[in-house]
């Protein structure tokens, strides 16, 4: 008998802050959409923002995407890190610069904690760049998450330098 996955709800961060910087978070949408077991489902903004940590490179833009899966998490993952070494992802510098950065943030109905993967993602109520694009596409059906971005949200105001680049169509 043929049996139905079941598709799980996905929020994945995007950031790029070489060569041309929207299209890089354009491809990488269309790469992922184009997977048959992913769907991108909404994306926020793109924001641009100032690097954290390693400072001394150009400024990132940054989005969410909501996508929908009947991956299991360390195979949507696996797709993320393949989809960012056919763009040309680099990892030589801790937080340094690059051609596009994917990050899974959480996944509807997954809490793991693996030397390859935590969910949810354990720094994501920390940075500006994650929540506010995080805060334009949040389910509230997933009021745990939405009710975490917002209070998160809530004490990282001015923190950081994040302004809206444009929006998304």
């Amino acid at each position: 008998m043929n049996e139905m996955k079941r598709e799980a709800v996905a929020y994945i961060a995007l950031g790029a802050n070489l060569g041309d910087r929207e299209h890089s978070l354009r491809e990488a949408l269309a790469k992922l959409n184009a997977h048959p077991e992913i769907r991108v489902a909404a994306c926020s903004d793109i924001y641009e923002t100032e690097p954290v940590g390693y400072t001394d490179q150009p400024q990132f833009l940054n989005m969410a995407a909501r996508v929908a899966s009947t991956l299991a998490p360390q195979d949507l993952l696996r797709v993320m890190l393949d989809t960012e070494l056919e763009m040309g992802r680099v990892r030589d510098v801790r937080w340094g610069p690059r051609v596009i950065d994917l990050d899974l943030l959480y996944m509807e109905g997954f809490e793991m904690d693996s030397p390859e993967l935590t969910l949810p993602h354990p720094r994501m109520g920390e940075r500006l760049f994650v929540l506010i694009p995080m805060a334009d596409i949040v389910l509230p059906e997933h009021s745990r998450l939405h009710a975490f971005v917002h209070r998160a949200l809530g004490t990282l105001d001015g923190k950081e330098d994040i302004r809206k680049w444009t929006r998304f169509s």
